[in-house]
């Protein structure tokens, strides 16, 4: 009886040890969503910016900052942290923009800068901009945008004159 007592307390231990351990063991069955928090930002946005830009230019391409100085507002932080529920990875990145009165200028953080950064807005041109000016004449092969035409000029919905239902309503 002793044996059969001592096989049922090490079974009974075995099982409660796995059901303890289970759910590490079956950790990847277990559905846990991504955890996104603060500015996602493309590198195309942070590409856009240029020195001399306003306050409201940067808010614009940006979006609001997660924080800003409370005593000085002239420090903006963005900052992103992503936790992944697969595997439990992290990325954190984080961009902070320093204006002296309302013109940017620097860029602290991990996102690369576009080359013409330190060439003014209005000496320079954004990545999605059209040509236009002296660029648009340097560069013959671009054509002008023009929007798209129905083929066909007949309009959508026929147009009641307004005159025939009035003479129709005193009649």
């Amino acid at each position: 009886m002793t044996i059969k007592k001592q096989s049922l307390t090490l079974l009974g231990a075995a099982a409660l040890s796995l059901s303890l351990s289970a759910c590490s063991v079956f950790d990847w069955l277990i559905y846990k969503p991504d955890i996104p928090q603060g500015n996602y930002m493309e590198t195309q946005q942070v590409e856009k910016l240029r020195i001399e830009m306003t306050k409201e230019q940067v808010e614009y391409i940006l979006g609001r900052p997660v924080l800003r100085d409370s005593f000085a507002d002239d420090t903006w932080y963005y900052v992103y942290h992503y936790k992944s529920g697969r595997d439990a990875s992290i990325t954190h990145k984080e961009l902070i923009i320093h204006f002296e009165g309302d013109m940017l200028t620097k860029v602290d953080g991990d996102y690369e800068l576009a080359e013409d950064f330190n060439t003014p807005l209005d000496q320079s041109r954004l990545p999605d901009a059209p040509l236009t000016g002296i660029d648009a004449d340097l560069n013959e092969d671009s054509e002008p945008l023009i929007p798209e035409q129905r083929p066909d000029s007949k309009p959508l919905v026929e147009e009641v004159q307004p005159k025939s239902q009035a003479k129709k309503k005193f009649e």
